[in-house]
């Protein structure tokens, strides 16, 4: 398939997708949580909670697409794993900063850039332009290595998203795939058409997604799952919509935290522990599993 071909199916895939969310923005240039400051341990995942500092790097990928990256960074010494987050459409990090902090209170730096044309405060916004995010992924987690080489695992790196950040997350595990990632969760996420879907090295993929979504449904979610052939898993919020992780916000941040620790840490005790925490208190569900 021409590239004009991949172009117009990427910008259809994206079409129809409405504002992602609405949480007040939160601009301090530092701050941190309450918890223990621990080093990062050598083996097996961390045990304890981090404080978070966070700060945010100007970057830039040319001069007409600033990327203002926010940065949730663990308080401890040695190298931690990097999950790199993409936000939604009319949207911005901050939106996401209860899930984007549990992460890095668990032992994970966040690295969540601004996209110039489709963040809440866009000076020119457009819906399409999410086909050139997946590069600037590939930019951003170069950069942020750069800025904090003693600060990250470089072995140890993976994405997310939700919405049109998670179709920017399947763009870096598929036509613009990004062999540094290890893992990946798409939130209410479904394919960036390629000519080869979800290529490359396999790499672990957890889906989390409402099943009453209006805006990415269940059966386009649903369909990229049973595109990937890579270890995967499923979850399934019956009652969730366009956000789940705000309409089971625990359910999310521990399911996820534990795929996280399981890809990024290799502990295998989170990996066990997914689907009595997927399915917590009967709200939601791993209906596949690794």
């Amino acid at each position: 398939m021409h590239r004009r071909s991949v172009l117009t199916l990427a910008i259809a895939a994206v079409a129809g997708l409405s504002a992602c969310t609405t949480e007040s923005e939160n601009t301090d240039a530092t701050s941190a949580t309450a918890g223990t400051s621990s080093p990062a341990p050598a083996t097996g995942a961390p045990q304890q909670t981090y404080q978070v500092t966070t700060q945010e790097l100007q970057l830039s990928r040319g001069t007409d697409r600033p990327l203002p990256t926010k940065i949730w960074q663990p308080v401890g010494d040695g190298q931690f794993p990097m999950i790199y987050f993409s936000h939604g459409l009319t949207s911005q990090p901050d939106d996401y900063a209860d899930l984007l902090n549990a992460w890095a209170q668990a032992g994970f730096v966040i690295a969540a850039p601004k996209y110039p044309h489709t963040w809440n405060q866009a000076t020119v916004y457009n819906a399409d332009d999410v086909v050139n995010q997946p590069a600037d992924g590939q930019f951003v987690i170069t950069e942020v290595l750069k800025a904090l080489p003693t600060a990250i695992n470089t072995e140890k790196i993976a994405a997310a998203g939700h919405s049109a950040g998670a179709i920017t997350t399947v763009g870096l595990f598929t036509s613009s795939r990004d062999e540094r990632l290890k893992a990946g969760v798409l939130i209410a996420g479904r394919q960036m058409p390629s000519p080869a879907p979800f290529s490359g090295t396999p790499a672990p993929l957890l889906f989390v997604q409402g099943k009453l979504d209006e805006t990415v449904t269940y059966e386009e979610a649903y369909g990229a799952y049973n595109q990937v052939t890579w270890p995967k898993a499923f979850l399934e919020i019956p009652k969730g919509t366009h956000l789940p992780h705000r309409d089971q916000p625990a359910v999310v941040a521990s399911t996820t935290t534990d795929f996280w620790r399981w890809t990024l840490y290799g502990d295998e005790a989170a990996k066990a522990k997914m689907p009595a925490d997927a399915s917590a208190g009967g709200v939601a569900g791993l209906t596949e599993a690794f």
